[in-house]
């Protein structure tokens, strides 16, 4: 299993405490915090650890076992998928606000995509053990962030789900 602190090139910068105010300016962009009141972020915060990577590095490794999520704060990653090939295929690019690698904090599967900083990045993390501390000692924080990531989750199942339904009519249209 990479964990956070395998990576090369990552710059430790501390807990997410002193960067309780970017989260805050990133909320307004993204879905997954915006339930949380102020001290709940604060709480939050304290549960994550917040890295610099540089241009160029590897974040999130496809394939690689792993045990966290990430919060892009400042900067931007490219998100690249190999295909039936092996071939590196762009599959989009994450800015500040979002969100990367939940699927791997709740289920420790590999990897599904790499993940690889175009720019200097900042990004806070929380791993499982984190996540299960949350849970015990702030439950009501770690259920709302539980149900805030199952309903991104669910989107994100919903748009893949149109994305296929949307290729089988369009191959299915070919064939006639």
């Amino acid at each position: 299993m990479t964990t956070i602190g395998q990576i090369a090139n990552l710059e430790p910068l501390g807990d997410a405490v002193p960067f309780v105010g970017r989260i805050r300016e990133i909320i307004e962009v993204i879905q997954l915090f915006e339930d949380f009141e102020p001290e709940e972020l604060g709480d939050l915060a304290r549960y994550m650890r917040c890295y610099r990577a540089q241009a160029g590095t590897e974040v999130i490794r496809e394939g690689d076992e792993g045990d966290f999520m990430l919060l892009v704060l400042d900067g931007r990653l490219e998100i690249v998928k190999k295909d039936v090939r092996g071939l590196p295929q762009i599959m989009g690019h994450a800015g500040p606000g979002k969100t990367l690698g939940e699927m791997s904090l709740i289920d420790g599967a590999p990897r599904f995509a790499s993940c690889v900083a175009l720019d200097a990045v900042e990004f806070a993390v929380l791993d499982r053990e984190s996540l299960s501390r949350i849970i015990a000692e702030e439950p009501k924080v770690g259920v709302k962030l539980l149900m805030e990531l199952l309903m991104l989750l669910n989107q994100r199942l919903r748009s893949v789900s149109q994305q296929l339904m949307d290729c089988v009519e369009a191959r299915r249209t070919r064939i006639r």
